[in-house]
C-alpha cells in the first residue's frame, strides 16, 4: 500500500532543516519506512526551495523506488514546506520536560519521540534506542496526562525529565551526525527560490488584507438596555441556560440528547460514559418532564439544570436543534474510503467534534490516538479539515483509514442508550 511522502522539519543543533519522510507502507508483502537520503546519510536542506531543487534533479536516493515518488518532483517549492504537525523541535525537548506536563506538551513530545524512533529504526541508531528504552515514560507519552498523574505519575515524569537531562544530547548528536546537506543545481535552485519567494509575498499580502478587512467598528447609537434585550432574544432559552440540544444521525436513525461545556469540558445527558438519547425532540422533552432515573445524570450538576426541568414540567420546553449541533455520522465511512475529495469537510469536522467530546467525557483516549496526525486516519482527517495548498494529498487506497473510522463510530454508538 502506497503511503504519503511527507515534508518534515527537524530542529537540530545545526539548525532547522527540512527533508522527506515516508511513513510505513506495505509493498510486495513487506513493510517499509524511509527518509530522503542515501545509505547512511540523511539528506536535509535549509528550506523548501533547496529541497525542491534537489528532488527535481536527483537520480539516486532511498526514496526513488517509493510507489508515490513520481508525484514529488512535480511539486512546487511551497508544496514542500512542512506543516506545523510535521515540525519536530528536537533541540527544544529539554526545555519542554522542565515544565509540568499538560496534554499539549505530552502530545508534542510524543510526536518528537515518534519521529526519533523512526529515524533510529531506519538508520539503525542503536544508541538512540538505548536512551528511549531506558525510561518507561517515553513509551507512554501518546496516552496523554493519565500515566503522569498522581504520585506514581509524578515519579514517572521526573524519571523522564532526568533521562532527557542526562542523555538527550546522545540523541541530538546521533541524528545531527546523520545529516548531509547535498549540493543542488544552481539554475534549478534559482527557479525554486523564486517560487518560494512569490508564495511568501502572496501570503503576506493576503494576511495584511485579512487584517485590514477584519477590523470592526463599534456600532453607534442604541441604549445598553436595547442591546441586552437583543442579546436575550438571540440567545433563546437554551442559550440562556448554556445547554444545547443536539441531533445525532447514525445508520440506525436520528437521536436527540443534550450537551454542555463546563470549563471547556463536555458534559452529556447521561452518566458513566453512557449517553441517554431519544428518537424525537418531543420524546426528550416528555422524559425531562418526568426525569425518573435521569435525575442523577451528570448534567444535573449544571447550575441551570433545574430551569430545564421546570420548563419541561410546565410543558413549555421546546427542543430545537441548531444546524451547528447536528451531527451526521451515517455514510462518512464510505466517503472516507473514497478519499479526501469525497468527504464533506463540515460534516467531518462536526463528526470529529462529537466523537472527541464523547471520548473526553468518558475518559477514553482512543479517539485522540486514532486522530493524531502521525496515524493514517489522523493524517487523512487533518488534510480534509485543514486545507493547505502546500500539503501533498494523501494517497489511497484508504481501507485502513475507513476501518479505523468505523471502529470509532461503533464505539461511540455503543455509548448511546436509546429511550
Amino acid at each position: 500500500m502506497a503511503q504519503d511522502i511527507i515534508p518534515i522539519e527537524l530542529g537540530l543543533p545545526q539548525g532547522d532543516l527540512v527533508t522527506l519522510w515516508a511513513p510505513r507502507w506495505r509493498e510486495d508483502g513487506e513493510e517499509w519506512e524511509a527518509f530522503l537520503g542515501d545509505e547512511e546519510d540523511l539528506y536535509a536542506f535549509p528550506d523548501a526551495a533547496h529541497l525542491a531543487a534537489y528532488v527535481r534533479t536527483a537520480e539516486q536516493h532511498d526514496l526513488i523506488d517509493h510507489p508515490a515518488w513520481h508525484t514529488v518532483p512535480a511539486l512546487n517549492a511551497p508544496e514542500l514546506i512542512p506543516d506545523d504537525d510535521h515540525s519536530y523541535d528536537l533541540v527544544g525537548v529539554p526545555e519542554m520536560v522542565a515544565e509540568t506536563p499538560d496534554s499539549w506538551t505530552l502530545s508534542e513530545l510524543a510526536e518528537i519521540v515518534g519521529i526519533v524512533r523512526s529515524l533510529a529504526d531506519v538508520c539503525e541508531l542503536d544508541d538512540v534506542h538505548e536512551v528511549l528504552d531506558s525510561c518507561e515514560g517515553f513509551s507512554l507519552l501518546d496516552q496523554g496526562t493519565l500515566p503522569f498523574s498522581g504520585r506514581e505519575g509524578g515519579k514517572l515524569w521526573t524519571d523522564l525529565s532526568e533521562t532527557v537531562s542526562e542523555k538527550w544530547d546522545t540523541i541530538l548528536d546521533a541524528v545531527d551526525d546523520l545529516v548531509t546537506v547535498p549540493d543542488v543545481d544552481a539554475a534549478t535552485l534559482e527557479t525554486t527560490a523564486e517560487e518560494l519567494a512569490a508564495f511568501h509575498e502572496e501570503s503576506a499580502e493576503s494576511e495584511a488584507g485579512v487584517d485590514s478587512e477584519g477590523e470592526e467598528i463599534d456600532p453607534v447609537g442604541g441604549s445598553d438596555s436595547e442591546d441586552e434585550d437583543d442579546t436575550e432574544e438571540e440567545l433563546g432559552f437554551w442559550g440562556e441556560v448554556g445547554i444545547d440540544p443536539i441531533k445525532i444521525v447514525t445508520s440506525n436513525g436520528e437521536h436527540y440528547t443534550l450537551r454542555c461545556y463546563l470549563d471547556d469540558d463536555p458534559v452529556f445527558l447521561g452518566s458513566n460514559g453512557t449517553i441517554e438519547v431519544f428518537t424525537s425532540p418531543k420524546a426528550l422533552a416528555r422524559r425531562l418532564a418526568e426525569p425518573g432515573d435521569l435525575a442523577d445524570n451528570e448534567l444535573a450538576d449544571v447550575s441551570t439544570w433545574d430551569e430545564v426541568l421546570t420548563a419541561a414540567t410546565a410543558g413549555e420546553l421546546e427542543v430545537e436543534v441548531e444546524a451547528a449541533n447536528t451531527y451526521v455520522l451515517a455514510s462518512l465511512d464510505s466517503d472516507l474510503g473514497e478519499g479526501p475529495d469525497a468527504v464533506d469537510p463540515n460534516q467531518l469536522e462536526l463528526a470529529v467534534e462529537l466523537l472527541t467530546d464523547a471520548a473526553d467525557w468518558s475518559g477514553d483516549d482512543s479517539v485522540g490516538e486514532a486522530l493524531a496526525t502521525s496515524e493514517r486516519l489522523g493524517w487523512l482527517v487533518s488534510y480534509v479539515l485543514k486545507p493547505d495548498p502546500t500539503r501533498m494529498a494523501p494517497s489511497g487506497p484508504f481501507d485502513d483509514e475507513q476501518k479505523t473510522w468505523r471502529g470509532l463510530v461503533d464505539d461511540f454508538e455503543d455509548r448511546l442508550h436509546v429511550n
